[in-house]
């Protein structure tokens, strides 16, 4: 299988052409075993490279544990830049296909004429219980979830995909074991990402991201457009203008739109390796 390994801060996937289709073996061990980070090539997930039927190109999302994810940020930066980069596509315009719906990218070229940075329109956000999806009823906002005695107080926002957005900072072991237990508590029957924020003053915050099927991880394109929906939401961020997030692999800009109908996401695709791996042998 040829891959192509990509960055988007520090979200690291293998990008791979499956336009004629999905490379024979590669079932969910095989991609744990592939993006396992010591015998393995390594990363986050691996981003299968479709024909579309609502856009001329379709993103698949394969976690790095096997799983299958609607949405992925960072992701669609890579494949754009792939896209253009290495499939022929012409323009600067590209709109992909995913599981969450179509998404447009507008690509930023470097002085060589590379692609640098990639804006996304990431969609409208829903904040409707039955739409993220949650269980219960009322308000998404500062519903209450309990891991052993440890209380937190969060906001559910689907970008494409489900999250749970939590105001109140947490980073490395404890994320990692708190981040775990709410993304599959039982108030989310798909399981959610958990984001972790910090409001850092004006319009700029910090996560860190609990990822639904990969765990840590250094970015989250839609967890930060989802940090961003809710620190809107709160009052915290102010709408219509960027908004800095801050990952441990870098920083994203924000902007949701004063009525919420949507979202943009600018930040950089990066173009690390490519490869060949021999799927059966591993």
């Amino acid at each position: 299988m040829k891959f192509f390994k990509y960055q988007g801060t520090g979200n690291d996937f293998l990008v791979v052409d499956a336009r004629q289709g999905r490379p024979a073996g590669l079932d969910q061990a095989a991609v744990r075993r592939i993006c396992d980070r010591h015998f393995g090539v390594g990363g986050d997930g691996i981003l299968l490279v479709e024909k579309g039927n609502a856009a001329p190109w379709f993103m698949r999302v394969l976690n790095s544990d096997g799983s299958e994810a609607e949405m992925c940020g960072n992701g669609i930066r890579c494949v754009a830049k792939f896209i253009a980069e290495h499939l022929g596509h012409d323009g600067d315009v590209i709109d992909i296909e995913t599981p969450g719906g179509v998404r447009t990218c507008r690509l930023f070229r470097d002085a060589d004429g590379m692609v640098a940075t990639v804006t996304v329109s990431m969609g409208s956000p829903k904040t409707d219980r039955t739409r993220i999806p949650m269980a219960g009823e009322g308000p998404s906002r500062d519903v209450v979830a309990h891991v052993g005695d440890r209380r937190f107080v969060g906001s559910g926002v689907n970008m494409g995909n489900p999250h749970f957005v939590i105001f109140d900072y947490l980073e490395g072991r404890e994320a990692d074991t708190f981040g775990s237990a709410l993304s599959s508590d039982p108030l989310f029957p798909l399981g959610a990402n958990v984001e972790f924020v910090e409001r850092i003053g004006g319009n700029h915050l910090r996560l860190t991201v609990y990822e639904r099927g990969c765990g840590l991880t250094l970015a989250c394109g839609t967890g930060a457009s989802a940090t961003v929906v809710a620190a809107v939401n709160a009052g915290l961020v102010n709408a219509g203008v960027p908004v800095r997030v801050d990952l441990p692999g870098g920083p994203l800009e924000i902007t949701v739109s004063p009525d919420m109908s949507a979202v943009v996401m600018n930040g950089p695709a990066t173009e690390v390796f490519d490869g060949e791996i021999d799927i059966a042998a591993i």
